[in-house]
């Protein structure tokens, strides 16, 4: 299994006045090379699921092993190198610098990583020619579409070829042209063989034939009907 979570709880401001318990006995695992939803309404945990197997933090307790390694074991660098190796995120609104070009925002996660600027723009180029928007390379991002900007966002999760590409609420500000859109290339992305992860209440993803199983999420738990 790539992603695997047994018992895993999150606590936020344990011990304190204001602590909050975000997720309770948390048990999933997902498969190399599908595509899950976690369905939920908002505050009911997928978000924080969804952190802990995007290795921005270790949960409170249980065991979470992303891509072969435990999260509790590893240091806060050692996580942050694994998160930027393994995970290519979505945000929900995409996140996308205005200021700078296209190019420069999908080359972004590479800079950390120390990977030649030639090099940077050569695997940039590539996923605009994927993605059918090469001739916007240079353009302010601020200055192009609602859907060019989706793909420039999906661009940039792909830039270090990590083999998990997480979701957290892709389609919330996209009209229902573009949420099929952006699904029709989840499932591209599917078939050549990346796991994926979306955080959705939107019926047009977790409806979506190419969605393996949708997991539902309900006052930090797995609800089981």
């Amino acid at each position: 299994m790539l992603i695997e979570l047994s018992q895993v709880s999150k606590i936020y401001n344990q011990g304190r006045a204001n602590e909050v318990r975000a997720l309770s006995g948390i048990d999933l695992t997902v498969e190399q090379g599908s595509m899950v939803c976690l369905k939920g309404p908002s505050g009911s945990g997928k978000s924080t699921l969804l952190a802990i197997i995007g290795c921005i933090f270790p949960p409170t307790s249980g065991r979470a092993a992303i891509a072969e390694r435990q999260l509790a074991r590893l240091p806060d660098r050692f996580l942050t190198l694994h998160r930027r190796e393994t995970i290519g995120f979505i945000f929900q609104r995409f996140n996308i610098l205005p200021e700078l070009t296209v190019l420069e925002n999908i080359t972004l996660p590479l800079l950390p990583l120390g990977v030649a600027p030639k090099e940077r723009r050569q695997r940039a180029h590539e996923l605009l020619e994927r993605f059918g928007i090469s001739h916007r390379a240079q353009f302010p991002a601020g200055q192009i579409s609602g859907g060019e900007l989706q793909r420039v966002a999906i661009a940039r999760a792909l830039i270090n070829n990590q083999p998990i590409i997480l979701a957290d609420e892709p389609t919330a500000h996209l009209d229902t042209t573009l949420s099929r859109e952006f699904m029709a290339i989840m499932q591209q992305l599917k078939a050549a063989g990346k796991t994926i992860v979306i955080a959705s209440h939107d019926p047009l993803v977790f409806e979506h034939p190419a969605i393996d199983r949708t997991v539902t999420i309900q006052d930090g738990r797995i609800h089981v009907p």
